[in-house]
């Protein structure tokens, strides 16, 4: 069977289950998205790692397992979504160790969450995208590229299973320098609060 490579597109609320995100991936030479229902915990991790800008300051689970793979010398080449079974998707890591692969089983969201650390690519068979993968419509698939490629990670997203400080809408990031920005960009990375970092980093960007 072949492989068929994809990239990740975005991430959003998922529609049919309650507290939990659809992650939207893309084969690379093709229109077909292959949307993977994930959890809150994992959502959040993918869309850490796809944010440059924000780096926590204590490890993350998935980070820490970087971290350990680091010390033993462990590196996942190559994720493989593998198999779809009653709308669960299974997946594999594909790693090597001085020169010898091993498979190992994992959830497709850890899996993920991993590829991004490793910068490893992510495939899935041919039939799988076939029966799973869907076609957006055309006015859809302008909006989403418009609006992911600009920016994948959404505030929502990053808003979840954090500390919120209600009385801080943004208003005041435009009264302020580029320099203190960054400077309050750096303590709120500190204080592991990615939403208010996220509303800072945005703010940045649009002064760039």
């Amino acid at each position: 069977m072949s492989l068929v490579r994809l990239n990740i597109k975005g991430i959003s609320y998922s529609q049919t289950q309650n507290g939990a995100y659809a992650l939207i991936l893309n084969e690379e030479e093709g229109d077909r998205k292959l949307p993977i229902v994930i959890g809150a915990f994992e959502a959040q991790s993918i869309a850490i790692a796809l944010e440059k800008e924000i780096k926590p300051p204590r490890p993350l689970t998935h980070d820490l397992f970087k971290n350990f793979s680091d010390r033993f010398n462990i590196v996942i080449k190559q994720v493989i979504i593998h198999k779809l079974v009653d709308g669960v998707f299974y997946s594999s890591l594909i790693c090597e160790r001085e020169g010898k692969e091993e498979i190992i089983d994992a959830r497709t969201s850890d899996a993920i969450a991993l590829a991004l650390r490793f910068n490893a690519p992510i495939f899935t068979y041919k039939n799988i995208l076939d029966k799973a993968g869907i076609y957006l419509k055309a006015e859809e698939k302008q909006q989403k590229k418009e609006d992911l490629e600009e920016d994948i990670i959404s505030e929502e997203l990053l808003r979840d299973d954090i500390e919120m400080f209600s009385d801080d809408d943004g208003s005041d990031y435009k009264k302020m320098s580029l320099e203190e920005l960054k400077e309050l960009l750096s303590k709120a990375v500190t204080q592991e609060d990615y939403e208010k970092a996220a509303r800072i980093r945005d703010e940045i960007s649009k002064r760039k």
